[in-house]
């Protein structure tokens, strides 16, 4: 640290909380504390020199911006999460919903952004040798999906973030990213709701998103970029539209269990699909 902690008198004591948070906030995000588990709070206790209350409340910063989880009883223990992409998601997420932002706002973002991630994708030299592998597995698992509505749109919401995943520079994907992230948890609970009372679109127009899908994939792979940022943007809003004819005017919804749920699936397929992106 920059300076030793003294004896608990000489501090105010949530100051000296503050400062122990911040030299652990600062190890996680350097990596020199990896995900996992967190040093027993006895351990950290005598590592930094303090008593119990200040290292107790620097844990609980740590908790509430979502660094550690702390659990209680005899298991219990702080677990370490480093922030990735579904953390900004999640963050960008609440703010557009404390300021009610409405599915048309986020739509149009994306709608401006998304395409220049497949023209991304098309002029990456190595796009043969990653994208296709990726490409053609999720094209597979979309076909199979076809008639299953919910999992169609799982499945088929998944290439879009496999187009995003391989943005560069690493500030634009995390922000393209975290945006179409939030659309799929969108459009995952407007899929439940839909084949609940029986609008979800026919297996013809899921095989027909399927077809655009194959047309983004074999332009990104000829090196096509204007001819993959088209059809890119001709799909958004093919597809965009069906759902905001019917969520357009909903709030963007990042709180609610079926939305935090939503995130944490799609950012669980991110995490799959994190060796594969170009940092």
């Amino acid at each position: 640290m920059s300076e030793p902690f003294g004896p608990m008198g000489t501090r105010i004591q949530p100051r000296l909380a503050e400062a122990i948070a911040a030299e652990l906030r600062e190890r996680i995000l350097n990596g020199s504390i990896p995900e996992g588990a967190l040093p027993k709070q006895e351990d950290l206790v005598v590592m930094f020199g303090v008593s119990a209350p200040p290292m107790r409340e620097a844990l609980r910063i740590l908790e509430v911006e979502g660094l550690i989880t702390v659990r209680r009883g005899k298991l219990g223990g702080a677990v370490v999460h480093r922030p990735n992409g579904g953390s900004m998601a999640h963050a960008i997420g609440m703010a557009l919903q404390g300021e009610q932002v409405h599915l048309h706002d986020l739509a149009e973002s994306i709608r401006d952004l998304e395409p220049r991630s497949a023209a991304a994708c098309a002029q990456r030299a190595d796009r043969k040798d990653v994208l296709r592998p990726r490409f053609e597995e999720n094209l597979e698992l979309s076909a199979a999906a076809v008639g299953d509505g919910p999992a169609f749109t799982r499945v088929s919401r998944t290439f879009h973030e496999l187009v995003v995943a391989y943005t560069t520079p690493v500030t634009t994907r995390l922000l393209i990213r975290s945006l179409v992230t939030i659309w799929t948890a969108q459009e995952q609970t407007w899929a439940h709701e839909a084949s609940e009372v029986g609008h979800y679109p026919t297996k013809q127009e899921q095989r027909t998103v399927l077809n655009a899908h194959r047309r983004i994939a074999t332009r990104i792979l000829d090196g096509d970029a204007a001819g993959a940022e088209r059809s890119a943007r001709a799909h958004l809003h093919a597809s965009q539209d069906r759902v905001l004819a019917e969520f357009g005017d909903r709030v963007v919804d990042a709180a609610s269990s079926r939305a935090i749920r939503g995130l944490r699936s799609v950012t669980t397929d991110q995490r799959s699909d994190a060796g594969y992106s170009v940092l």
